[in-house]
């Protein structure tokens, strides 16, 4: 069996690790039947920091094609894509393709799929912000009304699909997140530990940041 993953930005580059992870895993006990992955990198985030670093440090396999788009309109970006992806499938000719969350690189990649009768699986369906000025949002849900396989991270993302008419292949699989959060645990406590950052046990504070500079 052959999957096709497409990614694109940083969040999917992390996702989709859990899969491949999970592929390694089913290859080394199924030798027989194993699941060939390839990944077409979009190019949607494309530098050192926003890409490169993920596929090292979370272990997923190189990406077989990279496309190279980026830094374009949401049309001109979302029009490439889909050209060049759908060029790929039909020289890979996958079993199935694999998309995740919201992007751009999301819909061009189920776009190309469904034109070429590929079945479809979306990680991270049914997620909804009820606001259509967001490009995700329409994303979302375009995304969400091609796969024939939609995996949902909450069961509130099951009921935003049962409200829009969507419950067929819908799962309740958890959120990857999560997974990739305790697979990393142990590799983040012995790469820093928090004397490394002058911090006890218990007394401190984790706030991610927004981009912004506040006063101290």
């Amino acid at each position: 069996m052959k999957i096709v993953t497409i990614v694109g930005a940083r969040p999917q580059f992390i996702k989709a690790s859990a899969l491949s992870r999970a592929i390694a895993e089913y290859n080394a006990d199924n030798a027989s039947h194993i699941i060939n992955e390839v990944i077409i990198h979009t190019g949607q985030h494309f530098d050192q920091n926003m890409s490169d670093v993920f596929f090292k440090e979370l272990a997923i396999p190189r990406p077989g094609y990279n496309l190279g788009i980026n830094s374009k309109s949401h049309g001109t970006m979302t029009g490439q894509m889909l050209e060049k992806i759908e060029e790929t499938l039909i020289i890979e000719k996958p079993d199935r393709v694999v998309v995740y969350g919201d992007t751009n690189s999301t819909l061009a990649g189920s776009l190309a799929a469904l034109k070429l009768l590929i079945p479809v699986a979306h990680v991270e369906a049914g997620l909804r912000s009820f606001n259509m000025k967001m490009p995700e949002e329409i994303n979302r849900i375009v995304s969400d009304r091609l796969p024939d396989l939609l995996f949902c991270p909450t069961e509130t993302a099951i009921t935003n699909l049962a409200q829009e008419g969507i419950t067929r292949g819908v799962f309740n699989t958890g959120d990857v997140i999560y997974d990739i959060s305790l697979f990393l645990m142990d590799k983040a406590i012995s790469t820093y530990s928090l004397n490394h950052w002058g911090l006890s046990e218990k007394k401190y504070v984790l706030a991610p940041s927004t981009g912004r500079k506040y006063c101290q």
